[in-house]
């Protein structure tokens, strides 16, 4: 056996078979629920894999996952990761050319796919030759020809093992990106992800020292952890949460979509116990339900809500914790190229930047040296050990971001930061967001902070706009709160002197009816730009 994520979840499922291991919650309101044991999912999975076997799949090929949030998403990862099939996460908010980039870019050659996106992937199939075999969950009828209708699949399939030898050199991979750019496929080592983006079967405590060792921590431990994972599996962070409830042996619950109302009715009926969301654009709506037409809703199972891919605010997080006291409020660290790297201190906010406790094998490097930075200085973040092996089908940004040094691999990220004599982080952003105005460099991270922290602010987003003086002015795209006064720029301006130098505050005020954002939560800052420059002209 080796740290072969199919193996490991095997070994799970053979010491508690009987334990509830998903709950799946349909579309809110209408009461429609699933929930498998650890024996009923691994089954349901084998039947996935036997399936894509009998379909012509080879190990190492690779399967695209267009789907919403439901048990076919996680079914079919572990029926890929079961025969040596590569699965691939597509971003179901794509259009046709963007999902042609993908699915050529990945190389796929097999999609499972939501009924829903019958439209846009019978769009971009005559574009993907490669693209062979194609499983379609829900509607009715077969919709685009072809297309093996994902019940038949399941029952075609054989709900035994039986499969060839697997290796922790099997690959995952994770498409980030599309704010900035092009997606891109980051390439994961199976054992490398278990230990950088699962904690090595125990991200608070000692990582397993052998692969068997994580079915006898379950044996040995009870039940009794819910793990929500609230954003779409199809972005890394979900699905990697809701792994490592599994390498625990315990419950994961999911929701289709991100309701704020239903996570708290959930919440409630399954005691769920750790959360995950992203930053405040999850938060915030929580907050606001609970506080609001879900008050009294009984949320005191809840002891950790992790954040990750975005922050939560220090206004929102206080604004939290008077509502759930106890409940301990975690700003994660990471990225798809990194897996986990520390978590956020607790004097992190406004005027504050994003400090962080990083894990050993994380420093603040030179970009041209890769040398570590001295205290103070700015450099970027840097980690080694466990990380991928590139990007996909893109050796030049490869080359770009991972670097040998002292006989070790490293993956150099997009982040800019200092280090303090402690060895805290104080991530500053992400230096391709960085704004130069005047010769000074602004993250728009520091500023979205302060921003957030107006009681009239219900989200922001900062973006830098040319500027025939400054070379680029800081520009503020705001939501409002419901019914809150319309600011102008200098109170703006008034409020952020408070928390930031003279240089990062806003020269341009543009209120909008939403700060468009993934489904996620992550920032969009290509239209927060576009926004602010069309305002500006």
């Amino acid at each position: 056996m080796e740290y072969n994520l199919a193996d490991l979840f095997e070994s799970v499922v053979d010491v508690v078979p009987d334990r509830e291991a998903l709950v799946y919650i349909d579309h809110p309101g209408t009461g429609a629920e699933r929930r498998l044991t650890y024996a009923e999912l691994d089954a349901a999975a084998n039947r996935v894999a036997h399936h894509l076997i009998d379909a012509g799949l080879r190990p190492g090929e690779h399967l695209g996952l267009h789907l919403y949030n439901g048990i076919e998403y996680l079914q079919t990862v572990f029926g890929c990761l079961k025969a040596r099939i590569v699965p691939v996460n597509v971003n179901y908010r794509y259009v046709e050319d963007e999902l042609i980039y993908l699915y050529r870019d990945a190389d796929l050659v097999a999609l499972v796919f939501d009924a829903e996106f019958d439209g846009r992937v019978a769009a971009a199939l005559p574009q993907c030759p490669k693209l062979r075999h194609l499983v379609r969950v829900g509607g009715a009828g077969r919709g685009i020809p072809g297309a093996v209708p994902f019940t038949e699949a399941e029952a075609a399939g054989s709900p035994e093992r039986g499969f060839p030898t697997r290796s922790g050199d099997d690959q995952f991979i994770i498409y980030t990106g599309g704010t900035t750019g092009m997606p891109k496929g980051v390439m994961w080592r199976q054992e490398d992800l278990f230990f950088s983006g699962l904690g090595g079967g125990a991200p608070t405590g000692e990582p397993v020292k052998r692969p068997e060792e994580l079915a006898e921590r379950v044996a040995a431990g009870g039940s009794g952890i819910t793990f929500f994972p609230t954003p779409p599996l199809m972005h890394g962070t979900s699905t990697l949460t809701s792994l490592i409830g599994f390498n625990f042996g315990q419950r994961v619950v999911i929701h289709r979509k991100f309701v704020p109302e239903e996570v708290l009715r959930t919440i409630e009926k399954e005691r769920v116990t750790s959360m995950s969301l992203v930053g405040d654009a999850m938060l915030r709506p929580l907050i606001d339900a609970l506080a609001g037409p879900l008050k009294g809703t009984d949320c005191s199972s809840v002891f950790s809500v992790s954040s990750s891919g975005a922050i939560m605010s220090e206004t929102v997080r206080r604004q939290f914790q008077d509502l759930l006291p106890n409940a301990m409020l975690l700003n994660n660290y990471g990225s798809s190229e990194s897996g986990f790297n520390g978590t956020a201190t607790n004097d992190s906010g406004a005027g504050q930047s994003f400090r962080i406790r990083v894990n050993s094998r994380t420093q603040v490097v030179d970009p041209a040296t890769h040398e570590p930075v001295a205290v103070g200085e700015v450099g970027r973040v840097a980690q080694c050990g466990h990380v991928p092996l590139g990007y996909y089908n893109d050796p030049g940004k490869t080359a770009e971001t991972f670097f040998e040094k002292d006989g070790r691999r490293w993956v150099l990220l997009g982040d800019m930061a200092t280090v303090d004599e402690e060895g805290v982080v104080t991530v500053l952003g992400r230096g391709s967001q960085c704004i130069n105005t005047g010769g000074e460099k602004v993250y728009p991270e520091e500023v979205e902070q302060a921003l957030k922290s107006h009681p009239d602010v219900y989200d922001a987003l900062v973006a830098g706009v040319p500027d025939a003086q400054w070379g680029n002015h800081v520009a503020a795209v705001v939501q409002l709160r419901a019914g809150a006064p319309r600011p102008s720029l200098d109170d703006v301006q008034t409020f952020c002197r408070t928390h930031l130098a003279g240089y990062k505050i806003p020269r341009q005020l543009v209120i909008t009816d939403a700060i468009r954002r993934s489904p996620s939560g992550k920032a969009d800052y290509r239209w927060a730009k576009e926004v602010a420059v069309a305002a500006d002209q």
